[in-house]
């Protein structure tokens, strides 16, 4: 199946990282001690049905820029073959944190200073789970410092509904890629 679908792909183009309300200055420095930027993501962080333990990765960022009200981690595969990136993780993150521990994402005991919000799976962090034979896929953790808190109802929202309401302005932004592959 997956070769089949081999030229199918949602595109970098959809990701949060290009939507312009999400735009920002490129200064939160993010990273993971499991995988460099755009290197292959370790098996423990790929999903069960990809032969993986699902553990979200250690994440560490530079400090939020004063004036930040809350922190959003997006976390997405625009490889997927769907018209948009599939949503793997979303959550609010208190603005005091500069890191995450590996596990920290957990859907029933996340990390103190993580709120975890709807992703197109469910709450929690969902780890790489390609197509097999579809080739590699990025997943790109993305980081914004929001200078506004997201209300209620938006916090309710599916992702991409969710991604359309934030205000703005970001003041600031960061962006980790690793790949997968089976």
């Amino acid at each position: 199946m997956g070769r089949l679908l081999k030229n199918k792909r949602a595109g970098e183009q959809h990701v949060a990282w290009h939507r312009a309300n999400l735009g920002g200055p490129e200064t939160l420095k993010l990273t993971s001690e499991a995988f460099a930027h755009e290197t292959p993501m370790p098996l423990s962080t790929a999903g069960r049905r990809a032969g993986g333990d699902n553990v979200s990765p250690e994440l560490a960022w530079s400090p939020a820029p004063e004036g930040t009200a809350q922190l959003l981690l997006v976390f997405e595969d625009p490889d997927v073959p769907m018209s948009t990136p599939a949503v793997h993780t979303v959550a609010l993150i208190d603005p005091e944190l500069t890191a995450l521990p590996t596990g920290g994402l957990d859907r029933k005991s996340p990390a103190p200073g993580v709120r975890l919000l709807r992703s197109t799976m469910s709450s929690g962090y969902h780890g790489p789970e390609p197509i097999k034979g579809h080739g590699p896929h990025r997943y790109v953790f993305q980081l914004f410092a929001l200078a506004e808190p997201l209300d209620e109802a938006t916090r309710q929202a599916r992702p991409r509904a969710l991604m359309d309401a934030v205000a703005g302005p970001v003041l600031a932004r960061g962006r980790l890629d690793g790949t997968y592959e089976r």
